[in-house]
C-alpha cells in the first residue's frame, strides 16, 4: 500500500468509477449491465497510465494532481448531465460550437441543472477527507525499484487492455438489438448516447477527442453491387413512376472511386415509390416552407392564442405525430434534413462543416430544375450559422439575412428580430421576385427566430404577450408562449398579404418546428401539453402542417419526421424527382412506413418504442416481433451510414455533375418518361439509348474549402 503507483491507482480508479456509477443512476442507465465491466476496466486503464506518470513525482505533489484530475472528471460528467437536460443531447467536440452558443445563455443553462447532478462530486469530497485524515500515513513511500516502477504498472495495463478488448469484440457484450457494434462505436464514436452508455463519460471523452482529430467517417459495410440484368419485381401500370437509369449505369461503369460506387449501388437499388392520388395535387403552385424556431405542440394546443396556426392546422393537413429529433446541432441539422431528406451527421453541425456541398436533389435543386424562382431567408445574422453560403451552395437563387431584409434586430441574444416584421419584408420580396420573373411560380424557404430562448429573463418578445398567456403555467413557459404569439402574428400577415395579392389559392405553405424549446425543462413543458414530454422522446414532438385554402382537411396520425417532408411535397407539387435519393418517403405513398427515427438510432411508432441507448423495447400494442425490430434497426443504421458517407464525400455534387455531363439534361435522367412507361406496359422496352462516346467521367472528390479536408 505504500507503493506510489498503487496508492494513486486505487484513488483515481475509485473516484472515476464511482462518479460513473452515479452518472448512470441519474441518467437512468442500467447498473447491472455488462457495459459496467467495460467501464470499470476503462477507468482502470486511464488510472494506470496517470498513476504511472505520477509515481515519478513527490507524493505530496501527486496527491493534489490526483484531486484536480478527480474534479475535472466529475465536472465533465456534471456538464454532460447538464447538456443532456438543457439541449437534449450530450456534447461532443464535433458539435463544440453548440457548447459555445450556450455561453450566450449561461444563466438559463446553470439554472436548468437539477440538484442531484451535483452528487457526482461526492468522490472529490471523499478524497479531500482522505487527504485530511489519512494521507499522512503514506507520505513515506518506498524508493523506486524495477518492480514497483515498471513491472506492476505494465502488468495492470496489459491485463486491463486485454479484458477491455474482449469486452469490445465478444458477442456476449453486444446488446440484443444493437444498431452498431461496440468496436464500431469505439473506433468512430459517432453516436454520443450509445458511446456514453457503452464506455462511460471518461472513456467517451478520450474516444471523442481521438475521433474528432483522427477518426474517419463510418462506412456502410454492404457493397450494394448492381447487376445490369436485375429485373424489377413490381408491376408497371399507369401509377408507376418509371425512371430511365441508362446514364446512371454508364456512370457506375466509368467511376473508379470505390466510395462513390458504393453509394451509387446503394441508391440505384432502392425502391421507387409510385404515384398516388395526391400526385400533382398542387402542380405549378407556389411553395413556402417555414422552419419554425423552437416551436413545439403548444402552438397547436392553444388555438385562442394562436388563431392563424389553428386556422391552417384545422383547414389543412395536420400531422399529429410528427417529430424533429434533437441532435448535436438541432436547428441547422434539422433544417438541413428538411431541405435534403438526408440524416445529418448527428455529432456535427453538418451543413456548417460541409457548407460548400451541392445537393441537386435537395429542395432548391429540385424546384430550380422545374423552372421555379427560388430564394430563402432568415431574420437573424450569420453569427451562429453561415446560411448565406449553405443555401447558395444548395441552389437557393438568393438568400436574405436580417440585414438584407431591412428589418430591425438586436445583436443582444435576449432580443431577437420579430417574425411579424419578417413576414412583412418577405411579402415585399415576393412582389419583387414575381415582377422580375414574369410571375413564374416561386419556392422559398423561411426560417423564423422569435421563438428562440432565453425564456427565464425579461425580453421584448417574451414580455409582449406575457399577460395573455395562461397564468397557471410556469413563467418560462409563458415567455415562450409570448414569443410564439409574435410568430403567429407573422403568419396572419403572410396569409392576409397572399390573399390581397390573389396568391393564397395558388400557394402551398409547409411548416414544421425545428426542435422543442430547449432551456425549458420537460417537467415544466408537461404543464402546458396534453401529453407527457418526459416520456419516450415525446419532447421531440413538433407541429407539421401543410395548408392551402382548397385542401380537404386531414388529420394524419402516422409517425413521421423531417426526412419525409421533401419527397411528400415534391410529389404533391408535381416535381419530377427520383424517390431513391431520399432517406425519407412520400407520406402519401403505400410504401410509407409509420416511424420516427431519433438521432441516437432509437425509433418509435404506434406499436413500439425502441431505445437504442440502452437497448430496451417498450411495446404499445402487439404486432412487432424481435425479427422486425432487428430488421428496422439494420435499415436505420444503414441509412445513417449512407447519409454520412454521402455528405462527407459530397456525393450529390459528384452525381449531379457527372449525370449532367453524360446526359445533356439532368432532368431527362430522373423524370418519369411517358414513352418509357408505355413501352414497359407493352413489354417492348429496350432502354433508352444515349451517345456516351468521348464522355470523360470525372472522379469528383467533393473536396471544397472550409470542409475539413474530408474526401
Amino acid at each position: 500500500m505504500k507503493n506510489r503507483f498503487t496508492i494513486n491507482l486505487i484513488s483515481i480508479t475509485l473516484m472515476m468509477f464511482i462518479s460513473e456509477m452515479i452518472f448512470r443512476i441519474i441518467s437512468d442507465l442500467e447498473i447491472f449491465d455488462l457495459n459496467v465491466i467495460r467501464i470499470f476496466f476503462g477507468c482502470l486503464i486511464i488510472a494506470s497510465i496517470i498513476s504511472f506518470l505520477l509515481s515519478f513525482m513527490k507524493y505530496k505533489i501527486s496527491k493534489y494532481i490526483t484531486l484536480v484530475f478527480g474534479i475535472i472528471t466529475a465536472a465533465y460528467s456534471w456538464a454532460q448531465l447538464g447538456f443532456m437536460n438543457f439541449l437534449g443531447v450530450y456534447i461532443s467536440l464535433g458539435n463544440a460550437s453548440q457548447g459555445g452558443a450556450v455561453i450566450d445563455y449561461m444563466g438559463d443553462f446553470f439554472a436548468s441543472f437539477k440538484p442531484e447532478y451535483y452528487i457526482v462530486y461526492i468522490t472529490c469530497i471523499l478524497y479531500i477527507a482522505y487527504l485530511i485524515f489519512f494521507s499522512k500515513r503514506f507520505n513515506e513511500v518506498k524508493r523506486y525499484n524495477l518492480r514497483d516502477t515498471f513491472l506492476i504498472p505494465s502488468l495492470v495495463i496489459l491485463l486491463s487492455c486485454n479484458v477491455y478488448y474482449i469486452s469490445l469484440t465478444s458477442k456476449m457484450f453486444e446488446p440484443k438489438f444493437a444498431t452498431t457494434t461496440n468496436i464500431d462505436q469505439f473506433i468512430n464514436c459517432s453516436n454520443q448516447s450509445q458511446a456514453i452508455n457503452s464506455f462511460g463519460t471518461s472513456a467517451y471523452f478520450v474516444l471523442d477527442f481521438r475521433a474528432a482529430n483522427f477518426g474517419k467517417v463510418v462506412e456502410a459495410e454492404e457493397d450494394f453491387e448492381y447487376t445490369n440484368d436485375k429485373k424489377e419485381d413490381r408491376v408497371i401500370d399507369e401509377n408507376s413512376r418509371v425512371i430511365n437509369d441508362t446514364a446512371w449505369k454508364e456512370l457506375i461503369a466509368n467511376t473508379k472511386n470505390e466510395k462513390y460506387n458504393k453509394l451509387n449501388n446503394y441508391f440505384i437499388n432502392q425502391p421507387i415509390t409510385d404515384k398516388n392520388e395526391y400526385t400533382d395535387m398542387f402542380k405549378g403552385k407556389n411553395v413556402i416552407f417555414i422552419l419554425m424556431e423552437s416551436t413545439n405542440d403548444i402552438i397547436l394546443e392553444y388555438p385562442e392564442l394562436y388563431p392563424n396556426m389553428a386556422k391552417m392546422a384545422n383547414e389543412g393537413w395536420n400531422f399529429t405525430n410528427n417529430y424533429s429529433p434533437r441532435n448535436g446541432c438541432a436547428t441547422l441539422n434539422n433544417e438541413f434534413s428538411g431541405m435534403t431528406s438526408l440524416y445529418s451527421i448527428h455529432s456535427l453541425c453538418t451543413a456548417k462543416k460541409y457548407r460548400n456541398n451541392e445537393y441537386f436533389e435537395g429542395v432548391f435543386g429540385a424546384y430550380n430544375s422545374a423552372g421555379y424562382v427560388t430564394f430563402s431567408a432568415h431574420d437573424y445574422t450569420e453569427a451562429y450559422y453561415p446560411r448565406k453560403t449553405i443555401h447558395t451552395s444548395m441552389g437557393s437563387g438568393e438568400y436574405y439575412g436580417v440585414g438584407k431584409l431591412g428589418i430591425s434586430y438586436s445583436n443582444e441574444y435576449v432580443n431577437w428580430a420579430n417574425d411579424d416584421d419578417f413576414m412583412k419584408a418577405m411579402l415585399k420580396i415576393i412582389d419583387k421576385k414575381r415582377e422580375d420573373n414574369d410571375n413564374k411560380p416561386f419556392m422559398t424557404w423561411l426560417t423564423t427566430v422569435s421563438g428562440h430562448q432565453p425564456y427565464s429573463v425579461n425580453s421584448i418578445q417574451g414580455d409582449r404577450y406575457f399577460n395573455q398567456t395562461p397564468k397557471n403555467l410556469p413563467y418560462d413557459v409563458r415567455r415562450f408562449m409570448s414569443k410564439l404569439k409574435i410568430m403567429d402574428d407573422g403568419f396572419g400577415i403572410l396569409l392576409q398579404g397572399l390573399e390581397e395579392r390573389g396568391l393564397l389559392e395558388d400557394t402551398v405553405i409547409v411548416m414544421y418546428g425545428d426542435h422543442y424549446p430547449y432551456g425549458i425543462s420537460r417537467d415544466r413543458l408537461n404543464k402546458a401539453l396534453s401529453y407527457k414530454a418526459t416520456e419516450d422522446m415525446n419532447a421531440e414532438q413538433v407541429p407539421l402542417v401543410m395548408y392551402n385554402p382548397k385542401m380537404e382537411p386531414r388529420v394524419i396520425e402516422s409517425y413521421t419526421d423531417y426526412t419525409n417532408i421533401l419527397p411528400t411535397v415534391l410529389n404533391m407539387t408535381g416535381i419530377n424527382y427520383d424517390p431513391r435519393l431520399y432517406m425519407g418517403t412520400d407520406m402519401n405513398s403505400p410504401q410509407f412506413e409509420s416511424r420516427v427515427v431519433f438521432s441516437d438510432g432509437s425509433w418509435k411508432n404506434e406499436y413500439v418504442y425502441f431505445n437504442a441507448s440502452n437497448g430496451r423495447v417498450k411495446t404499445y400494442k402487439e404486432g412487432y416481433t424481435e425479427q422486425d425490430i432487428a430488421r428496422i434497426n439494420n435499415v436505420i443504421a444503414t441509412k445513417n451510414k449512407i447519409s454520412e458517407l454521402a455528405i462527407s464525400t459530397n456525393y450529390f455534387g459528384y452525381l449531379g455533375k457527372n449525370l449532367t455531363k453524360i446526359k445533356d439534361q439532368l432532368q431527362a435522367q430522373i423524370m418519369c418518361l411517358d414513352e418509357d412507361k408505355e413501352s414497359y406496359m407493352n413489354g417492348t422496352h429496350e432502354g433508352s439509348k444515349i451517345d456516351v462516346e468521348d464522355v470523360n467521367v470525372d472522379v469528383f472528390d467533393g473536396s471544397n474549402t472550409d470542409q475539413g479536408g474530408e474526401e
